[in-house]
């Protein structure tokens, strides 16, 4: 019904760079159990600061020495085409061919956005300084991103992202699989045949997926945000419910199609786990 064209599942774990010592021997940890699982790559998410910067860099280089793909991300904000440039040069150096390029949020603060406004113009930047040699993902919204004027435009958006060299999409985190679906539906009939692989967030805890649902625009409906209010500070109970509710939604994704799955860790591995047992992958 909604199938698209990939020759076998995509399955990829997201982290984000660890700050401290201690972060690096929990993410080294996470890593090893999630390794397992044998994924097609593991990507890194970007800080517009230099630091920041380094830290994905350094991640990305252990990752890969470890025999998975990594595919760091790469954001328009406070970049210029030096350091862009500068950037993939160096990733080109580790033998790392997959990116996942981003337009990325403005620091509080900060004004303009670099050298790039959007994401479709930093694809087009890589495309045209390394040619092919990237496997390129970007990011889709079935939901709508929260800054956009619409949904007609938020499309438009995605689909010139995928004219400018996109090979796949990785989506926000949803719980509402028609939002997935009516979104598949749109590529369908504008030509858009690359992968779109949903993005799934583990349910751990009501305060943080709450804050975060409101910061990038995903929505949790209304009945899903009533149970994990009634269980209150019950971890257990929200925890058991939430390993049902996404095992349930990635299962229906699977079988409707979905070309595959990418997990946003948060750094754990037992969420993930838990999710890809109950799914005999």
């Amino acid at each position: 019904m909604h199938s698209q064209n990939t020759p076998s599942q995509l399955f990829s774990f997201e982290f984000y760079p660890p700050k401290t010592e201690e972060g690096v021997a929990n993410l080294q940890m996470v890593h090893n159990q999630l390794a397992r699982l044998n994924p097609d790559f593991f990507s890194v998410t970007f800080g517009a600061g230099g630091s920041t910067r380094d830290k994905t860099f350094d991640t990305v280089v252990n990752i890969q020495a470890n025999g998975i793909s990594a595919a760091p991300h790469l954001s328009c904000v406070a970049s210029t085409r030096k350091n862009i440039r500068d950037i993939l040069k160096s990733y080109q150096e580790k033998n790392i061919s997959k990116i996942v390029a981003l337009r990325g949020d403005l620091p509080s603060g900060m004004m303009s956005a670099g050298e790039f406004r959007y994401a479709n113009e930093l694809v087009e930047f890589i495309r045209k300084e390394t040619g092919d040699y990237f496997q390129i993902h970007v990011a889709a919204y079935p939901e709508v991103h929260p800054q956009a004027v619409n949904g007609n435009e938020d499309f438009k958006n995605f689909k010139r992202k995928v004219n400018a060299g996109a090979n796949a999409a990785i989506t926000q985190y949803f719980y509402n699989a028609e939002a997935y679906f009516y979104f598949i539906d749109a590529c369908e009939k504008n030509g858009i045949d690359i992968p779109v692989v949903p993005g799934i967030m583990p349910i751990t805890q009501y305060t943080q997926l709450f804050r975060f649902s409101e910061m990038c625009g995903a929505d949790i409906p209304r009945w899903m945000r009533k149970r994990l209010e009634s269980f209150g500070d019950d971890r257990q109970a929200i925890q058991a419910f939430g390993l049902d509710l996404v095992t349930e939604l990635c299962q229906r994704l699977l079988d409707n199609g979905a070309p595959g799955l990418h997990f946003y860790t948060m750094n754990q591995a037992a969420p993930t786990l838990a999710i890809w047992e109950n799914l005999k992958l």
